[in-house]
């Protein structure tokens, strides 16, 4: 029983941080790229103008493949899904 009180207290706790952390994120506009200030859209790529320019910076370099990526990408979703699929049933 003192198990699950404590999990549930870091639940929460963490929870709560996360909510705070969002907040401060969203209210100072960390993450926002100078000259590129479009409001709630900033976040959605599809809503600047001429994005194109800025996904061909070098600042990203790997040795593999766009395809390498993509499933990197899937098989990381499926894991996250089972996971929570998982935890669910708990």
């Amino acid at each position: 029983m003192k198990g699950k009180t404590i999990y549930k207290t870091a639940t929460v706790i963490v929870a709560v941080a996360v909510v705070v952390v969002a907040l401060y994120i969203m209210l100072t506009g960390r993450g926002l790229v100078d000259g590129l200030d479009f409001g709630a859209g900033a976040y959605y790529y599809a809503d600047i103008p001429d994005f194109e320019k800025f996904e061909k910076l070098v600042s990203f370099k790997s040795g593999f493949g766009i395809g390498f990526h993509i499933i990197l990408f899937l098989l990381w979703g499926f894991l996250m899904y089972r996971l929570w699929v998982w935890i669910d049933r708990k």
